[in-house]
């Protein structure tokens, strides 16, 4: 371990601690112990997350030990902390909950797959810590619980007790920090629970690849009736949850999976669904999976008739649910295909208007696509931003990433060329012009064009070369009006405008791709890219 003291624990005699606890008594817990929780109309565990509403990226870190180190790709994601630095945060938290009058502890499991699931045991001092974390970790049967021994990994989550500024490393009184030689995750600090959702998915994404062999992804993934397994890539807003929820085909899980010799197996054992705009008619298999035993975090409800107002940002634009994933009717369950997957979608909603709605990926153009992993956001009213902005985000996932993008990239086109994937890059955005000029490409439409990828259609249609990109656009797609599948056929401005939006684009994934080129692997797949 590479420290001599002998390391303090939970004092499990002076603490009243609250083993696997019941969603009743957390729900009791909660309501008399802990400020801002109610009970919503539907049943569900109303909650508040203190001061942060989100995660704290900057403030994550991971322990520089020499069991790890030469792995993990350091830079602005992963910075480094000494692990004495991580001792004294972890003693903080420890005295913390040690001082509690009650603490709860949970063990569940983090992947589907027996042979590469882990242990993960979460100590915490909040009923809706617990209760999230019941619903986003797999919960063992009485049977598995009886064996379960030691846990992989523990998470000492005491968020609501900061962090000291003065300790070397600090930056805030916000602290996540995880030890991947010790095999523990310290939270202080911060109450927002998506912090222990992302810390496993981190642990994952370090473990499943260097000790197992077996590909981490921050994707989507359903199964259609004939066993045929479709993966959805995608950032914040693309869709990446609404079109995986698909009532002809079975829901693997909507956010983390891992893709092993063996098939495809969902991380997680439940759903965290962004809740703002949420309505029956939009989404009705996440409207109704928000009853007793989900947990709602900071959303505005009326006081009398304990109503959500899903439409209300006040306290936050993320406000979210966390519910099991058997509260989704059509989920597969145990959620895990010994299929492997047939189609590769990577969503980008493109707020330029200048990608099109579908195109057919090769495999070198595919792993370009994945690293650059670009979305653009619509300008933000706030700060007068007046035209999108693009963002990339490696592995469309780069805060959890440990390893280079690179790495992750290599193991998707070896899977996909061994096991015969399509891969295709479908715009959720913006058509006939940029935002504000253009409009949304309809979701009816982005359903349709699923349809047509996973009928197979596509698969043999008759294809036309996009300039610049050079991405190949299908001629028709049944259900789309064809005018729709090449951006320059609807773009509502000249043709001027229309080259000069395109290239600039084409010049921000140029740009971005830059990070990357010191890499071999990165290097040999830029001549997929954007050529200009």
């Amino acid at each position: 371990m590479g420290h001599d003291k002998e390391l303090f624990d939970i004092d499990y005699e002076r603490v009243a601690i609250q083993w696997q606890p019941s969603v009743a008594q957390l729900y009791e817990d909660a309501l008399k112990y802990e400020t801002g929780s109610a009970i919503s109309s539907a049943g569900a565990l109303i909650t508040a997350s203190g001061t942060k509403k989100g995660r704290s990226p900057k403030d994550k870190r991971i322990v520089d030990e020499p069991s790890s180190s030469k792995d993990v790709w350091w830079g602005p994601v992963n910075q480094k902390l000494p692990e004495h630095v991580f001792l004294i945060n972890r003693e903080r938290a420890i005295d913390y909950l040690n001082t509690r009058s009650r603490i709860y502890v949970f063990d569940g499991f983090a992947g589907w797959d027996p042979k590469y699931r882990i242990k993960v045991r979460v100590v915490c001092a909040r009923a809706y810590h617990t209760l999230f974390m019941q619903n986003m970790l797999i919960r063992p049967t009485a049977e598995e619980l009886k064996d379960f021994g030691q846990p992989d990994f523990t998470i000492y989550n005491a968020g609501t007790f900061p962090a000291n500024r003065y300790t070397t490393g600090m930056t805030s009184t916000t602290s996540v920090a995880i030890n991947f030689n010790m095999r523990e995750m310290v939270i202080l600090g911060t109450e927002y629970a998506g912090e222990m959702k992302k810390g496993i998915f981190t642990v994952m994404h370090y473990l499943m690849p260097t000790k197992h062999n077996v590909l981490s992804l921050h994707s989507s993934a359903n199964e259609g009736p004939d066993g045929d397994v479709s993966l959805f890539f995608g950032l914040s807003g693309t869709g990446k949850t609404t079109l995986s929820a698909d009532p002809k085909r079975f829901l693997i899980g909507d956010d983390e999976h891992c893709w092993s010799d063996d098939g495809i197996f969902n991380i997680e054992g439940g759903c965290y669904a962004k809740c703002i705009g949420l309505s029956e008619e939009k989404e009705p298999e996440i409207f109704n999976a928000i009853r007793f035993g989900s947990v709602l975090e900071n959303v505005v409800y009326d006081p009398k008739t304990r109503i959500v107002n899903y439409n209300d940002n006040s306290l936050t634009e993320n406000t979210r649910c966390a519910y099991p994933i058997e509260y989704i009717p059509n989920a597969k369950i145990p959620c895990i295909s010994s299929s492997h997957p047939k189609n590769i979608i990577l969503l980008t909603c493109d707020a330029y208007g200048v990608l099109p709605p579908v195109s057919k990926l090769s495999s070198a153009q595919a792993m370009y696509h994945f690293i650059a992993g670009y979305t653009a956001k619509i300008a933000g009213t706030e700060d007068g931003v007046t035209e999108p902005q693009a963002t990339f985000s490696a592995c469309f996932g780069q805060p959890f990433l440990v390893l280079h993008p690179a790495r992750y990239a290599r193991m998707l086109a070896d899977k996909m060329d061994h096991h015969a994937a399509d891969a295709w890059l479908v715009n959720t955005g913006w058509n006939g012009g940029a935002y504000g000029v253009g409009e949304r490409i309809a979701l009816k439409y982005s359903r349709a064009i699923l349809d047509a990828i996973h009928s197979g259609e596509l698969a043999t249609a008759e294809y036309e070369n996009y300039d610049v990109f050079n991405l190949k656009i299908p001629k028709k797609v049944s259900g789309v009006p064809s005018e729709l599948l090449h951006p320059q056929t609807t773009w509502k401005g000249s043709k001027s405008e229309y080259i000069a939006t395109r290239n600039k684009l084409a010049t921000q994934f140029i740009e971005n791709f830059k990070t990357y080129q010191e890499d071999p692997t990165a290097a040999a797949v830029i001549s997929a890219g954007p050529v200009l």
